[in-house]
């Protein structure tokens, strides 16, 4: 009898550790400062800029990040708290060549940077002009930009042309500037546009967001500056457009939830949890079994790519510490699987040497796997930071639903009970 005790207490002790090492997959700090270098290095794109800043923001000053519900303090935080961030933003500011903080024949990339600028206005922070150089990108934004019929501003500037990556780049800035300045006005533009954007890209038959159209030109408006080279379009489910799409929408959700405005704006935060569920709904049905999704998410012949991957768990963990999106446990299940195989064996499989993150979509040439990726390096660090929140604050007991985690909880003891009462017998 002594021999089955002891058994039984071994196998359960055994199998409780399996179940709690299962949460325990994540990567070293050395690795994570290795990606956090290649990102500082490497961001040198418009794009790339505010991507590092925004994660910056979110890693490393997360009360000042708009997911924090104190983002706006009384009175402005010191600016030289905020210099590592400042620092990225003043040197765009004091090299622009134009009303766009980089002019690269992106309407919409360069206003990622914004919320940078804007950071740095409200701080008071020395040595560059944010006033005018904020103003001068809304400016550019809500003037020279060509728009569709309807009024969706395009992403390129030559022709009215409309990307899911702007998600990430315009809104966020819209509804930051509108509740730094108390400007209503713009925190409704920020929701329009995705509105607009969700009209032009959705696929509801999908669930997903295809990457590229274009569209009609409004002629009372600006024309662009012409040519046919962004004249095409991408009907395919690009992952990372989905995941742009997915984080963009998080944070003009955030910028508002934790605003004075939130009663205000309610049916349109309503509206962005909706549609932020769908992508995560629509991508969680298409992630491999390796746990890394393809280029284009329906399509395998278009290759790996972690970076998308990561963008994808990072706005799952970010949607379950925001807010309680309900019935999410496959979705976070889905989540899970793709950080753990991201992170698999200390990260050896998916990371080089010098911390790059492998494979990863060529960011310049969305259709091409290539070999580094700025932003994914960023995403990364994004998809950890919101895990470690997302753990800290009760990990699936605070994302899956009642249901949910009772499923989970109840297997897990009927197998325990199974196995018990075989060594018995």
């Amino acid at each position: 009898m002594k021999r089955h005790a002891l058994s039984l207490t071994l196998l359960l002790s055994s199998l409780t550790g399996a179940f709690a090492n299962n949460d325990q997959v994540q990567l070293n700090s050395n690795l994570l400062n290795l990606v956090r270098a290649r990102m500082n290095q490497s961001s040198t794109a418009s794009w790339e800029i505010g991507t590092r800043i925004q994660t910056l923001l979110e890693v490393d000053f997360s009360s000042m990040s708009v997911f924090s519900s104190n983002y706006l303090t009384p009175t402005p935080p010191s600016a030289q708290t905020l210099n590592p961030v400042l620092d990225i933003a003043r040197r765009v500011v004091n090299t622009r060549s134009s009303k766009q903080l980089v002019a690269d024949g992106s309407s919409a990339d360069p206003a990622s940077i914004g919320v940078g600028v804007l950071l740095g206005n409200w701080t008071r922070a020395p040595g560059a002009n944010w006033d005018t150089a904020a103003e001068d990108q809304l400016d550019a934004l809500m003037k020279d930009t060509p728009r569709t019929v309807d009024g969706a501003l395009s992403h390129r500037t030559e022709v009215v042309q409309l990307w899911s990556d702007y998600v990430y780049m315009v809104p966020p800035f819209l509804a930051y500037y509108g509740v730094l300045t108390a400007n209503t006005t713009l925190i409704s533009e920020s929701y329009n546009q995705i509105k607009l954007y969700r009209k032009y890209l959705y696929d509801s038959n999908a669930h997903l967001w295809r990457h590229i159209t274009t569209a009609s030109r409004d002629l009372s408006g600006p024309q662009g500056t012409g040519g046919d080279a962004f004249n095409f379009n991408d009907t395919g489910y690009w992952t990372t457009g989905n995941g742009w799409a997915a984080a963009g929408m998080l944070r003009v959700l955030g910028t508002i939830k934790n605003s004075p405005y939130s009663k205000e704006f309610d049916d349109e935060q309503g509206d962005l949890k909706d549609w932020i569920g769908d992508i995560h709904n629509g991508m969680k049905d298409n992630l491999p079994s390796s746990g890394i999704f393809y280029n284009y998410a329906d399509d395998d012949s278009t290759g790996a790519d972690a970076a998308s991957t990561a963008l994808f768990a990072a706005t799952v963990y970010r949607a379950v510490t925001l807010y309680d999106p309900g019935h999410y446990g496959g979705v976070v299940d889905a989540a899970e699987r793709a950080r753990e195989a991201i992170y698999s064996n200390n990260g050896t499989v998916h990371f080089d040497a010098q911390g790059w993150l492998r494979p990863v979509v060529n960011p310049n040439s969305f259709h091409e796997i290539g070999a580094e990726s700025p932003e994914g390096q960023a995403f990364v660090l994004q998809m950890d930071n919101n895990w470690r929140e997302w753990v800290s604050q009760g990990s699936k007991s605070a994302a899956l639903g009642r249901t949910d985690l009772a499923a989970a909880s109840g297997f897990r003891m009927l197998v325990l009970v199974l196995l018990a009462s075989l060594l018995v017998l």
